[in-house]
């Protein structure tokens, strides 16, 4: 259970938790007054503990210092017992608190750093890493050249839902099903307004009705095949149902769409390092896939390690190497043209030495009809195992949502060769053909774990069915 969960769990009444948190605040800074009405002995409660002093945010590496005191907060700073009580009056949600975190607060600096380290003690995170994320944060705005609170305000709030694990909790799972709703506004509108049409022109669910319905998932780029697999499924929906009322058609497809989605339970853990291979071809978006899920993993906490196995393409190291850096990420790479085996071999010693939490393992992406190519990540999947027990752990093939029917095939022949465990759909915002969505689920039995709906950073979110579902046909 995350802090937000537990705090959730032990809410009462904002005012009379907030009365004492102020006045607890108070005791601690040696700001209670000085003569206090003496308690009668059997009401007495007993003392709570001292606690240290919130502190500051930390100081960063030499090159990208945020500029955060050491110094610890004064009694004449009462904007510390203002902001306690201002968090405990706000709705227990992640977006409120940093509304009220940032209130008055214009640009980065001093000022915010305080405040943000003062929420990281609030919900009982650790020092460290209070001071860990501060640093990373402060040094992500140097880089980007973000000065205003807007600019950052976005990011800063997924920052905290991974650094907090928040990110299952109601506030970011609404964040996410707009983001979805907003991602597949095309495919929306390619298949959910033909629908509405087909609607209102039957009376039934007739063979007309479904003969027109398979229409428009044939132009949502479902596919013939996994069409007439969703039909029937919906078909017999409808006869379990007793209906043939147009009306219930949404609710039934909905209901199918979440069944389809639904992620078999898996076991986890892993002898670590956890160890990822990523597969696809050329121009899928792998690359920026990768730095990602870097990112994500490194804003959890997580050492993370990137090997360029894609040792045949142009710049494909370089670039690899680029993201690497950007997102914090540890990195490994042999010369261009070297066998990619060998590259994967020597990342994982490197991993297992010295102490990686995640090893993502980047491949080629050469025409995936090439055997030789099926032949080199069998290769690879066998050294990998050699050097560490149970790695890969798992092999996630991306497959780039624009290129419709051509995703099918992908899937079909990655999985056959190494034994593809998740898809990650990359650029669903860009297609309104995001019907392949089904088409991959239905035909090849693999869970979507994630997709890509925008080019930044925290556009790769988790995907979860029974969202895309509603986010469709509403």
């Amino acid at each position: 259970m995350g802090f937000f969960s537990r705090l959730k769990k032990a809410w009462q009444s904002p005012d009379e938790v907030a009365r004492q948190a102020v006045e607890e605040y108070r005791r601690e800074q040696g700001l209670q007054e000085a003569e206090q009405p003496a308690a009668e002995p059997e009401a007495e409660a007993p003392a709570a503990p001292p606690r240290p002093a919130a502190e500051p945010a930390p100081q960063a590496a030499e090159a990208v210092a945020p500029p955060v005191s050491d110094a610890a907060p004064t009694a004449t700073e009462d904007w510390q017992a203002d902001l306690t009580l201002a968090l405990r009056q706000a709705e227990p949600r992640l977006s409120q608190w940093l509304n009220t975190i940032v209130e008055g607060v214009e640009e980065k600096g001093q000022g915010l750093w305080d405040r943000l380290a003062f929420l990281f003690k609030a919900l009982g995170a650790p020092e460290n890493e209070a001071k860990k994320f501060i640093a990373d944060f402060a040094a992500w705005l140097d880089e980007m050249g973000y000065q205003a609170v807007p600019e950052f305000k976005s990011e800063l709030q997924y920052r905290l839902a991974l650094a907090l694990e928040l990110e299952d909790e109601e506030d970011e799972r609404d964040r996410l099903f707009l983001k979805l709703s907003e991602g597949i506004s095309k495919t929306r509108e390619q298949i959910t307004k033909r629908i509405d049409g087909l609607l209102s022109a039957h009376s039934s669910l007739n063979d007309e009705f479904w003969e027109e319905f398979e229409e428009i998932l044939i132009m949502a780029d479902v596919g013939m095949e996994a069409a007439t697999q969703l039909m029937e499924n919906l078909k017999a929906r409808a006869r379990k149902a007793g209906t043939d009322n147009p009306d219930d058609f949404k609710d039934l497809l909905r209901d199918e769409l979440e069944d389809i989605f639904k992620v078999p339970p898996r076991i986890k853990a892993v002898n670590p390092p956890e160890v990822l291979m990523m597969v696809g071809v050329n121009g899928v978006g792998k690359t920026t896939t990768i730095a990602k899920l870097a990112y994500r993993a490194r804003l959890q906490g997580r050492k993370v390690l990137i090997a360029a196995g894609d040792t045949f393409r142009a710049a494909a190291i370089e670039q690899l190497e680029v993201w690497a850096n950007r997102v914090g990420a540890g990195f490994y790479a042999k010369a261009e043209g070297s066998d990619p085996a060998a590259v994967a071999f020597e990342a994982m010693d490197k991993a297992v030495s010295e102490g990686y939490d995640l090893l993502l393992l980047d491949t080629a992406g050469r025409l995936h009809t090439k055997i030789n190519l099926m032949e080199e990540l069998k290769k690879i999947e066998r050294v990998v195992g050699k050097k560490h027990e149970g790695a890969p752990h798992r092999c996630v093939l991306v497959i780039d949502a624009t290129t419709g029917q051509n995703a099918l095939s992908q899937a079909k022949l990655f999985n056959e060769a190494v034994g593809v465990d998740e898809i990650i759909l990359t650029k669903l915002d860009g297609t309104a053909k995001g019907g392949v969505v089904v088409a991959v689920t239905l035909q090849n039995k693999l869970p979507i774990t994630f997709v890509g709906l925008g080019e930044k950073m925290e556009d790769l979110r988790p995907f979860n069915g029974k969202d895309f579902a509603k986010a469709l046909l509403t």
